[in-house]
């Protein structure tokens, strides 16, 4: 096929269309620097470079290092070595993504399972093959059920991941967005396309969604689940009454990784698979009559026509879903509950440690794993708490509010790293 460029006129006519004067001006909001403002060292042999990276990263503190208690859609879980080892198998490596099922079944079949455990996991019809991660999912969730309805507003119910929400912003900008909606808000108002219910929410308080689901079916509207911590799916019921339900997986089989990469989830009932946004593997049988999968109601604009595309969502978290998918096949369907009750237990055990130092209240009636604490006129402000606390090594949480921390226990929580928390914490009472 041959390469056609553009020529000088149709370069002129798109820059009039956008209003620049030459391509330039495209990153005049980008910072400028040179190379030498970078204060690069001089050139340095591979010996001597990977010492000086050695000694970068032990500037890191990472979660292992001490106390740990920060959550906040991101959490601290262990991996079995199983994991790593069975991702690096042949089987599962491709130079490029599964178009060609005949090189690819190891990948595919992974894919197909991942959306199998999703499916279960989530009580939803259908699951596809994942997405960049819990905030670009719940974006596109609120993109699909818009093009459900014909609607364009979408209500937040609770308080939805700050982090989410400023994703949903730039795929629908802020006029498409009702903050606060409550489940008593009068009338039915018009054009909302979806109701978003977080669970559990920002600050760890799982919702019931049972009115929220005859909330939708009077205004005719679609009902969102969204969850950053699918392992609260092990312990709380499946939330089958969503018309949606995505999230962020990376609580099974991937690392925090300093906040990336991660793994975003999404199910759907099945009236409304043709409008899911990415990729959707399928099980079919070869020549032979053997079982084998393909890539099928791949709904994006590389595939099909841009204007019928339900998502530019372009590929899948495909490493990440492999890894999810390996943990989960080692825990099966009771170690997943397990989990799930240990890390309730560990953030019971906290929540109550925190409680009994005077002064401390938890904020929450209910939680899973994460609470919100918060600190009388005794303590010092909440950001100089973290502060403090971090200079001895520990790492207390996310600071919401001048006296409150986001505070998260997981199944790697120790009780004596609830008692170190606790000390320091008595110790800096006023």
């Amino acid at each position: 096929m041959r390469y056609l460029p553009l020529t000088s006129s149709d370069l002129r006519a798109m820059m009039d269309k956008i209003g620049i004067k030459d391509c330039d001006d495209l990153y005049a909001g980008l910072p400028t620097y040179s190379a030498a403002s970078l204060d690069l060292p001089d050139h340095q042999t591979e010996l001597q470079v990977e010492r000086i990276m050695t000694r970068l990263a032990a500037q890191n503190h990472a979660a292992v290092d001490g106390p740990f208690f920060l959550g906040a859609g991101c959490y601290h879980h262990h991996i079995p070595a199983t994991v790593d080892y069975i991702i690096q198998r042949s089987e599962f490596l491709t130079s490029y993504t599964p178009y060609q099922p005949e090189m690819a079944q190891g990948t595919l079949q992974v894919i197909y399972e991942f959306q199998t455990m999703i499916a279960m996991i989530t009580g939803m019809d259908v699951a596809n093959a994942s997405m960049y991660d819990g905030a670009t999912a719940c974006a596109e969730a609120a993109l699909m059920a818009q093009r459900i309805t014909g609607r364009k507003l979408i209500a937040l119910a609770g308080h939805l991941h700050p982090q989410y929400l400023e994703v949903i912003k730039t795929y629908l900008g802020e006029s498409s967005i009702l903050p606060q909606f409550t489940e008593d808000e009068g009338g039915n108002p018009e054009g909302i396309a979806a109701i978003i219910v977080p669970s559990p929410d920002y600050f760890g308080t799982p919702q019931d969604i049972q009115n929220w689901r005859k909330k939708c079916d009077a205004m005719g509207a679609k009902l969102i689940y969204v969850t950053n911590e699918i392992l609260s799916l092990g312990l709380l019921p499946a939330p089958v009454e969503a018309d949606i339900v995505c999230g962020e997986a990376q609580s099974i089989g991937v690392p925090m990784s300093f906040g990336g990469p991660h793994l975003g989830f999404f199910a759907c009932k099945q009236d409304y698979v043709r409008q899911m946004p990415g990729r959707l593997c399928g099980e079919t049988v070869d020549m032979d009559g053997r079982r084998s999968y393909v890539l099928t109601l791949s709904t994006r604009e590389q595939h099909i026509r841009r204007e019928k595309a339900t998502s530019n969502i372009c590929t899948n978290q495909g490493l990440c879903a492999l890894a999810f998918t390996v943990h989960m096949a080692l825990l099966g369907e009771h170690g997943f509950r397990h989990l799930a009750r240990l890390n309730h237990q560990k953030a019971c055990d906290l929540a109550d440690a925190l409680a009994s130092i005077e002064g401390i209240k938890i904020r929450n009636d209910h939680f899973f794993n994460e609470f919100v604490v918060e600190f009388g006129p005794n303590f010092p402000p909440a950001d100089h708490i973290i502060q403090t606390l971090a200079a001895q090594k520990i790492i207390a949480g996310v600071a919401i509010a001048p006296n409150q921390i986001l505070m998260a226990a997981t199944e790697m929580t120790t009780d004596e790293d609830i008692k170190i928390l606790c000390a320091h914490l008595a110790d800096l009472k006023q």
